[in-house]
């Protein structure tokens, strides 16, 4: 019985262990302790310069939506459990009017880590409206990808625009393969 116990006590150990790994590299990755606004919405800007010279059309989409959100670097790790984390700012007419974080939890045959960036354009004052009042808004069914991997064209037909949130995902890296924001969790924070 101890030889059993003790092995349980060590895979429990060694889940533990491993999911704290993947929240220390998250925290790592995205500035904790260094979260002021202005260091957000610096890397705001910079996201959305690179995502506007890598996807030209993405300014039409910005130009349309009622509001974007913004999350410049997201990290996710997994060795068995996994997590992600990241910070970003909700931007309504060019101006910066909330701070998110992002997270996400998951579980099952996973191993490795990834980083990038992405944005949810709220397509309609509904679709914002929904998002701003919500106490913990969740990534689903309704966030229509148009972009989803690094060196894809802008996807957009006509369903496409009239769907109320649209999600381009760009400036992967790392040893994962395919970011998804499914189940991703996003609230408000203060900086």
């Amino acid at each position: 019985m101890s030889d059993n116990s003790s092995t349980r006590m060590t895979r429990r150990g060694f889940a533990l262990t491993a999911l704290a790994g993947a929240g220390v590299t998250a925290a790592c990755g995205n500035g904790v302790g260094n979260s002021n606004a202005a260091t957000i919405d610096a890397r705001v800007n910079a996201t959305l310069n690179h995502m506007y010279s890598q996807y030209p059309n993405t300014r039409t989409l910005a130009d349309k939506a009622a509001g974007m959100l913004v999350m410049p670097l997201v990290t996710e790790a997994g060795f068995v459990f996994g997590g992600a984390y990241g910070r970003g700012a909700l931007r309504i007419n060019d101006v910066t009017v909330d701070y998110y974080a992002t997270y996400k939890g998951n579980a099952g045959i996973q191993i490795g880590a990834q980083q990038y960036a992405h944005v949810l354009f709220f397509m309609t004052q509904d679709a914002l409206a929904d998002f701003r009042r919500s106490q913990g808004w969740a990534a689903g069914a309704d966030a229509e990808f148009v972009i989803m991997n690094e060196g894809e064209s802008l996807r957009a037909d006509t369903n496409t625009l009239t769907s109320p949130v649209l999600a381009v995902v760009f400036a992967q890296a790392g040893l994962r393969v395919g970011a998804t924001l499914e189940g991703t969790k996003y609230t408000r924070i203060i900086p």
